[in-house]
């Protein structure tokens, strides 16, 4: 069973979110004796397309309304990847140094239509046609019901939902430049007057999937205005927790970290990462230190920790490092912050893939306070690494997180998404790190939770073989 994802990223070629670590992994743990899993993705310009080499194999136009584009399929060579890994070179639109734009109506259309013409030249038709988030949310309209894709027309697909605030909505003045269908179905591209390209996914993919159990029954109720599509479609909506890529994600092998470790050398490990973060961003290793990876906008709370970092810094018992850009209100509250509280917090904005690896190695507690989490990685990377995550219970983080209080508990949870309840979390975890028996029995147990996406993509691989 051949299965082809589309994404508008996959690590390690071009990330900017989970995204990207999710088709970066998941078909690799796909791949077995019954099942070749490739990705298909539009080429970028940027260090990873500039560092490897490409072999064209298929050159022909597309027609975005009435005007023409010139496309190449290329394949990588020499692949640094467990998979085979297409790219959509539509020079005009998509060779760009960034991944998302203004343009974005044009050049993600013009990706999906380049993708599905040359899918209808190949030799075999995939099996399963695996659509990820809004990016890629027409192919399943166009398979249903462009004139010109009409050889899939049984071809089972799916999408999933990495995260439902964003949609790709765009006025209805753009229609034509769809392939041709029967105008008398244009209600299905619709929703709240607009081309909506993520509710006409949902409405025309044989099944959807979110990234975890949680986060869709929150869709029910809280999906940027798709919440009664979602309940409408509920039965052939399943969730799917991530996992992580654990040949990646290893502090036994990581060539990122100042020191590998196990399970065994857990404490000497993990001290030598912490001291080299401390020593660095001028903080104190004797204190438990807090750490946030990630962006900051609204969803992942981040507008809450200029208020939650100062008053909890106020008690000087701990330390906070932060990676992460974003609003850059936030991010110019978060520098300041730097001269009131020096030497017990920094901030690196911006990010960097190899201090993000030393963090989850040196932290001892990573914040997680998010308003929305689909699922979430970064919870999962720190387990990984013997880092306590503190999250909000909300989507995937209900799920992967069990509160200390709880029996078996390892995590520090909150309710709700404010800078008290961020607070009183701080609170709670230097409690914890000071009863270090505890503590170090919580990471050590924490290192063997196994979230790795063998599980995961032996439930995807059930949910091809219940449609094909």
């Amino acid at each position: 069973m051949n299965i082809i994802h589309l994404s508008a990223e996959c690590y390690p070629v071009a990330k900017v979110g989970g995204l990207a670590d999710v088709v970066g992994a998941l078909p690799k743990y796909q791949n077995s004796a019954t099942v070749t899993s490739q990705v298909i993705m539009p080429f970028y310009n940027n260090k990873f397309t500039k560092a490897h080499r490409f072999s064209s194999i298929y050159n022909a136009e597309l027609l975005l309304g009435e005007t023409s584009f010139e496309f190449r399929i290329l394949k990588l060579e020499n692949s640094p990847i467990d998979f085979d890994l297409f790219f959509v070179d539509v020079p005009k639109l998509l060779f760009k140094d960034y991944v998302y734009s203004s343009d974005d109506t044009e050049r993600f259309l013009a990706f999906q239509i380049a993708a599905l013409d040359w899918l209808l030249t190949i030799d075999q038709y995939p099996a399963i046609i695996h659509c990820h988030d809004h990016h890629t949310g027409l192919v399943p309209f166009m398979l249903q019901e462009s004139y010109k894709y009409e050889a899939f027309r049984k071809t089972p697909n799916i999408l999933t939902i990495h995260n439902a605030q964003y949609q790709g909505w765009f006025s209805h003045d753009k229609v034509n430049l769809i392939p041709s269908f029967n105008f008398n179905n244009v209600g299905l591209l619709d929703w709240g007057g607009v081309i909506n390209p993520l509710a006409a996914a949902i409405k025309c993919a044989w099944r959807v999937t979110t990234v975890s159990p949680s986060y869709m029954e929150e869709l029910k109720t809280a999906a940027n205005g798709l919440e009664h599509l979602l309940s409408h479609e509920h039965a052939k909506c399943v969730g799917i927790l991530n996992g992580i890529d654990w040949k990646v994600w290893n502090p036994e092998t990581d060539d990122f970290i100042v020191q590998k470790y196990s399970v065994d050398t857990l404490a000497e490990g993990r001290l030598a990462n912490k001291k080299h973060l401390c020593d660095t961003f001028k903080l104190d290793s004797n204190k438990p230190l807090f750490a946030f990876i990630g962006r900051l906008v609204g969803e992942k709370g981040s507008d809450l920790f200029p208020e939650a970092f100062k008053t909890a810094l106020k008690t000087n018992k701990l330390s906070i490092l932060l990676l992460g850009s974003g609003n850059k209100d936030v991010e110019s509250a978060l520098e300041d912050l730097k001269e009131e509280t020096e030497g017990n917090y920094n901030a690196f904005i911006g990010y960097d893939e190899a201090l993000s690896h030393i963090i989850y190695a040196g932290a001892d507690f990573l914040l997680m306070p998010s308003r929305v989490e689909p699922c979430g990685l970064n919870q999962m990377y720190a387990l990984r690494y013997g880092t306590i995550p503190i999250v909000r219970s909300i989507g995937g983080l209900k799920d992967t997180v069990v509160d200390i209080s709880e029996d078996n508990g390892f995590g520090i949870c909150h309710e709700e998404a404010t800078a008290s309840a961020i607070v009183t979390a701080f609170e709670r975890a230097v409690k914890l790190y000071e009863d270090q028996a505890r503590f170090n029995t919580i990471r050590t147990h924490i290192m063997s939770i196994d979230h790795s996406w063998d599980a995961s993509a032996r439930q995807y691989i059930e949910l091809y073989n219940a449609i094909n």
